[in-house]
């Protein structure tokens, strides 16, 4: 008789429970060579938004830092990098230059706690109403945005810069046809910085970005009055700082979701972008989101996964710095800018422009591709684009939609009937001129309505038929409404006759 199996051991569950990376000396590889070419891509980064937004580079460095560690612990997203972001630092700069940084950092703060009210309220289930055509507009303005950041460290520069550039992009195109152990952005940085100081070769370099931080922040409390004053200066930074975050972060999310093929939590994700923007404003930081083109270098060019790599980013951000800030500052800026010039061009959605592509998508889908570009390049802001194209897919859904409705009419059952058949979603867009497709003068006393082909969505429909039935009731003639669907049937029967005075 056999025994039955035995419950598994404490050693058998505890190893069940083990993320991947910590079995897997391949992904622990990866994550770790990932966060390393993201954390040396930060620093540039992270300086340049301070400068932005009016503070110390330490500020941004130290932003870029806690973001990074607080989010791979509280976010939805795995691999995703939170750090000082372009978005944010435009946002709250005002507030530094009118007010200082006690009341930038009290900003952050009660961002974060906004951020984290909006994602407890379901703020991200909005993110269902973004469609396609705006995701690939959003991804192709990044890829232009990205491109042009890096435009002013090609400009007004020694020679020596073009060289070091093209060297960089001709290592990471050949070198991962070697072999992929090892990122091919972190060899390309390497060598350049290695050929600079050995060769002595004078180029702008990481340190002449800004002063790199010898310690680790220290939490703290903002400078700031607490008082209702104070409230009412932050208040509407805040809530702008918390709106632009979390949809730059959603966006960012998922764009994730798609590359890797695998679903996040949008809400966690919401509310651990609130937490890491607490956890950055009490450590006198200056706020972030989602980076989008350091994301893209760790999940599409160093093909990381898992939340490590993400809290190594910004680990290694602060061991670079503080523990070897002199090397890094050697770091030229053509290495930096030759990296994310690839993230450009790999993040673009270069098929989306094919001849081909363009030729078989309807017009309307190209001009909201088109517009979402457009408006996220003039504004260098991706939620203000994010906004304007899904409007502007609105209206161009509704136009499509609203051609749709028809009304004919048919045989009656005898002369004294008439019958219109009304086909089509009957909303504001449609319904309006619903009213105009009737013969009020010339049908005869009984009129029937078939709405069996239809469906009521909003008041302005049932305002319309109860317009449609006034026209005919005023020339002595009975209208039957007829086939309504039981959600139409509900609409129509609560408001009916409740719409005008």
């Amino acid at each position: 008789m056999s025994s039955a199996a035995s419950p598994p051991s404490p050693a058998a569950r505890l190893r069940g429970l083990k993320p991947d990376w910590l079995s897997d000396p391949k992904v622990w590889r990866t994550e770790i060579l990932g966060g390393l070419v993201v954390a040396l891509a930060l620093i540039p980064e992270a300086i340049s938004f301070s400068i932005i937004a009016g503070v110390d580079p330490a500020i941004g460095l130290f932003a870029s830092f806690t973001m990074a560690v607080t989010i791979s612990l509280v976010g939805g997203r795995r691999a995703m990098i939170s750090a000082a972001t372009g978005a944010v630092a435009l946002v709250i700069a005002p507030m530094n230059r009118e007010h200082g940084l006690g009341y930038l950092v009290a900003t952050v703060i009660l961002a974060g706690v906004f951020q984290i009210a909006l994602g407890a309220l379901g703020v991200a289930r909005l993110m269902r109403f973004v469609p396609r055509s705006v995701m690939t507009g959003f991804v192709n303005a990044l890829a232009i945005l990205v491109f042009m950041a890096q435009v002013p460290e090609m400009h007004d520069v020694p020679w020596a810069v073009y060289p070091l550039l093209v060297g960089g992009l001709a290592l990471m195109v050949l070198f991962p046809k070697v072999t992929k152990v090892v990122p091919a952005p972190l060899v390309s940085i390497a060598v350049l910085t290695a050929v600079t100081v050995a060769a002595g070769i004078a180029v702008p370099t990481v340190g002449g970005k800004g002063e790199l931080p010898s310690s680790l922040p220290v939490p703290g409390l903002p400078d700031v009055p607490f008082t209702m004053d104070t409230l009412t200066t932050v208040a509407p930074y805040a809530l702008a700082m918390a709106l632009v975050g979390l949809m730059e972060s959603l966006m960012t999310a998922k764009l994730v979701d798609d590359i890797t093929d695998t679903r996040s939590s949008k809400t966690r994700e919401s509310i651990g972008q609130g937490i890491a923007n607490i956890v950055t404003g009490f450590f006198g930081g200056m706020g972030g989101c989602a980076m989008i083109g350091q994301t893209m270098i760790n999940v599409k060019v160093s093909g990381a996964r898992t939340r490590l790599s993400t809290f190594l980013a910004g680990s290694f951000l602060m061991v670079l710095c503080i523990a070897f800030g002199p090397i890094v500052s050697d770091i030229p800026m053509a290495a930096l800018v030759a990296v994310m010039v690839m993230v450009s061009f790999a993040t673009f959605d270069w098929h989306s422009v094919a001849p081909r592509t363009l030729k078989r998508m309807p017009a309307g889908e190209t001009a909201v591709m088109v517009i979402t570009v457009a408006v996220v390049v003039a504004s260098h802001n991706l939620a203000v684009g994010v906004v304007v194209g899904c409007l502007t897919a609105m209206v161009v859904f509704a136009r499509r939609v609203a051609h749709l409705a028809e009304v004919t009419p048919v045989t009656g059952p005898d002369d004294g009937t008439v019958v219109y058949r009304v086909t089509g979603e009957l909303f504001f867009a449609s319904s309006n001129d619903l009213v105009g497709r009737f013969r009020y003068t010339t049908d005869p006393d009984r009129v029937v309505i078939d709405l069996s082909a239809a469906h009521i969505w909003d008041a302005s429909s049932v305002a319309a038929l109860d317009a449609i039935e006034t026209k005919y009731r005023q020339r002595g003639k009975a209208v039957e409404i007829t086939g309504l669907n039981v959600p139409s049937a509900h609409l129509h029967g609560r408001l009916t006759g409740e719409l005008t005075g």
